[in-house]
């Protein structure tokens, strides 16, 4: 079984935040793949769908943000889950909005969900999808940055990305990593006026 994991926050009050963007592409999912219910326990919850010939489970974390290690480990208790076979899902505010990129591997880049991954699972070696939700004004307003909400401006710019990223993880489900980069790591060219 697949398992794309989503970072965020459990509750109310993170729902909209930039920092729980990754919950969004899963509901859009579980939507597109008529998902059903999985499993529910104290670290995380879960839905099921098929995708082409592979079951995939999404899993949102309830432990917050920088526990999301404890869910993943009590995945692999239940499930067992080789690195090949995840697929992480987050917010990135070294890319601007509406940016994704995929990666077979990498850093953490200091987003503490990824570093709690990366501790439960001992290894960089999975792949990621991080999607840009803009940059702070100063390193010291960044915790405060990912807590905020997007304003209406960014409604349109938020939407597309959402959708693409939901695509991006079908590709990734279906074709694997290497598909799924070549499809969406491309660089959005700015169209030129004719002179």
């Amino acid at each position: 079984m697949l398992l794309v994991l989503g970072l965020g926050n459990p509750g109310e009050r993170y729902t909209r935040t930039r920092h729980n963007v990754a919950w969004w592409v899963l509901d859009a999912l579980a939507v597109q793949w008529r998902a059903t219910r999985g499993e529910e326990c104290r670290e995380y919850q879960s839905l099921h769908a098929v995708v082409g010939d592979r079951e995939v489970a999404l899993m949102k974390p309830l432990t917050f943000m920088n526990l999301s290690g404890e869910a993943l480990q009590q995945w692999q208790q239940r499930h067992g889950l080789t690195a090949a076979e995840l697929l992480v899902v987050s917010d990135d505010v070294y890319l601007p909005l509406g940016s994704i990129r995929i990666r077979p591997h990498g850093s953490s880049g200091g987003h503490r969900g990824l570093e709690s991954i990366e501790a439960a699972l001992g290894s960089h070696d999975f792949a990621r999808l991080r999607m840009g939700v803009g940059a702070a004004d100063s390193s010291a307003q960044l915790k405060e940055h990912v807590l905020d909400e997007f304003v209406p401006e960014e409604s349109p710019a938020l939407e597309e990305m959402v959708h693409r990223s939901a695509e991006a993880v079908e590709s990734w489900a279906r074709e694997g990593v290497l598909s799924a980069m070549n499809q969406f790591n491309r660089k959005v060219r700015k169209e030129v006026p004719e002179s």
